[in-house]
């Protein structure tokens, strides 16, 4: 049976490909915050899909929050109105390109945490510092964080396909190492 993984958090560089004058952007459109004492770009806040967009002079903006591809288009839909109420006209099609996801899943198994540090490589537990064990994959080149409870938070990857994988090899390693109460 496959785990069923749930994404947390999508984070996305996406390239204008041209300058943004954000001085004047800020100045002409509504709903954005910019303090350059704080921060050298500006935050534009999206209700619906719920999350935010940094957007830099250099054409740069950083999407967080996004939960799938779709929410990042409909954020971009949402920017290219946001920039053309400032006078902005995007010249071309942005580029995007995902950068980090966060997905959480359950191995439904009480994990033996002690038991996986000792015997694991690639892990690192510091119970006094930090709940779970720390468990890096080669392939796909991902971080988990394993629980007791054994939830687990995957963070690191590039594609769903990618978070699927490092949940499955991670629930493969702990019934290898019969890790479970």
């Amino acid at each position: 049976m496959t785990l069923r993984t749930h994404i947390e958090n999508m984070v996305s560089a996406i390239t204008l490909n041209q300058k943004i004058d954000i001085k004047n952007f800020a100045s002409k459109a509504s709903g954005v915050e910019y303090n350059p004492e704080n921060f050298p770009g500006v935050v534009f806040r999206v209700r619906e899909p719920k999350l935010a967009m940094l957007i830099f002079s250099s054409g740069k903006v950083i999407c967080t929050g996004a939960r799938d591809k779709k929410d990042i288009e409909t954020a971009l839909e949402k920017l290219r109105k946001k920039l053309n109420e400032a006078g902005i006209r995007l010249r071309g099609k942005p580029k995007v390109e995902i950068q980090n996801i966060v997905a959480s899943s359950d191995l439904e198994l009480k994990i033996n945490l002690d038991l996986l540090a000792t015997e694991c490589v690639n892990t690192e537990y510091e119970p006094e510092q930090f709940p779970g064990l720390v468990f890096r994959l080669e392939q796909p080149k991902t971080v988990m964080l394993i629980f007791r409870s054994g939830k687990i938070i995957i963070t690191g990857a590039k594609n769903t396909s990618d978070i699927k994988k490092a949940a499955e090899e991670t629930k493969k390693m702990v019934l290898e190492y019969k890790a479970i109460f």
